[in-house]
């Protein structure tokens, strides 16, 4: 089952879906509001209604200084002819009479700063219209925003879809059972089986726990790395062969007037061993061990007829022992419960295992798949061409 993303990471997939699709669905009523009052007038002359009034407060901002007063009469014609310019605007542009109020109130021969003053208040009418424009420039990015949202919390509610279709087939898990009477001899055998690999690594030669490698390479169920060919060779012609592995490994620290006492070709030892360093280092007993939760009965059972000949000779009559206890549940009638309960707890987190506790399992689904048809109406509602 893929890592969970659910209300125990902070959010909620399926809330967080149902509350992208209303913000969506606000946006888009949102700016179908402001296009239809933009629509209501007509977009050209509600452009030309906001470019006509950026013009005339440049103006106003540009020439105030210069052309109140007894001011530079030069700049009080400029003035004059540009505010004219500005304000001329054609018939049916919305707020035309604002335009209109607005020049005649510098439709004076001599100008103070009150008559711009009342210019620009003239002029407001006319500003809604600049104030409209960019509403819809803000909701054009507000819808967009949104429904990127809302398509990213689709795409995380369909994976939170496919994990509660997991969760609802794993309601028939006993979550009641008892684990302990199968995960006890499987904890017990795993971890006396790594010892003893230890220390059959420490004290069998290199060559003893080579041919056991290649052994165990030869069953279907036990997954371990052979060793390479030219350390494997170095093992079987050389008598450093009779060696331990950890005892080889500590050869390969020695200097060479100390590694001399011990094997006759130090080179060798060390192109052999000290290349193969970390080969030999992560060689554990790992790939003996088994799996939690366990594999179907069947299969276990087989895994541990092929294990049993080999963990016979690194380990002790109680290891084995265990082994074969271990196979004997997994042949019982109790296993493929116990098996389930331990398949379902390894996989869901606490969240999820309550709601198969809760019954709830079922319901979450349903809603998670209301919740997804919902968002995709708005999605197909809203979109825009």
């Amino acid at each position: 089952m893929a890592e969970a993303v659910t209300e125990s990471d902070g959010a909620d997939p399926v809330a967080e879906a149902g509350e992208a699709a209303a913000r969506l669905r606000e946006r888009y009523d949102e700016l179908r509001r402001i296009e239809s009052r933009i629509d209501g007038y007509g977009r050209d002359r509600v452009e030309a209604a906001a470019d006509a009034y950026r013009r005339a407060q440049r103006v106003l901002d540009r020439f105030e200084e210069d052309a109140v007063g007894s001011g530079d009469f030069e700049s009080y014609v400029r003035f004059r002819g540009e505010f004219g310019d500005a304000v001329d605007v054609d018939d049916g542009t919305p707020a035309g009479d604002a335009f209109e109020a607005a020049d005649e109130a510098v439709d004076k021969r001599r100008l103070s700063e009150s008559d711009f003053a009342a210019a620009r208040e003239a002029l407001e009418p006319a500003g809604e219209f600049v104030d409209l424009l960019e509403a819809h420039d803000d909701a054009i990015d507000d819808y967009r925003a949104a429904r990127k949202d809302a398509r990213e919390a689709r795409k995380r509610l369909d994976a939170r879809l496919d994990e509660l279709r997991e969760i609802a087939e794993m309601a028939d898990a006993d979550l009641g059972a008892d684990l302990d009477p199968l995960g006890d001899p499987i904890a017990a055998y795993d971890e006396a089986v790594r010892e003893a690999f230890r220390e059959f690594f420490k004290s069998a030669s290199a060559r003893e726990v080579f041919d056991f490698l290649d052994r165990a390479d030869g069953t279907p169920f036990v997954d371990v790395d052979v060793p390479p060919t030219d350390l494997a060779e170095y093992v079987e012609t050389r008598a450093a062969g009779k060696e331990p592995p950890a005892t080889l490994l500590e050869y390969a620290d020695y200097t060479n007037s100390k590694l001399e006492h011990y094997v006759d070709d130090p080179g060798a030892l060390r192109t052999a061993v000290a290349v193969h360093r970390t080969y030999l280092e992560r060689l554990d007993g790992e790939p003996l061990t088994l799996d939690w939760p366990p594999k179907p009965g069947d299969e276990l059972a087989y895994e541990i007829d092929e294990l049993v000949p080999l963990v016979g000779r690194i380990a002790d009559d109680e290891t084995v022992a265990t082994l074969r206890s271990v196979r004997e549940l997994a042949r019982s009638d109790e296993y493929e419960r116990l098996r389930r309960a331990a398949e379902v707890r390894h996989e869901l987190d606490d969240e999820d295992l309550a709601l198969i506790e809760r019954g709830e399992a079922d319901d979450r689904l349903a809603e998670a798949e209301r919740t997804r048809s919902l968002v995709d109406d708005v999605l197909a509602e809203t979109e825009r061409e």
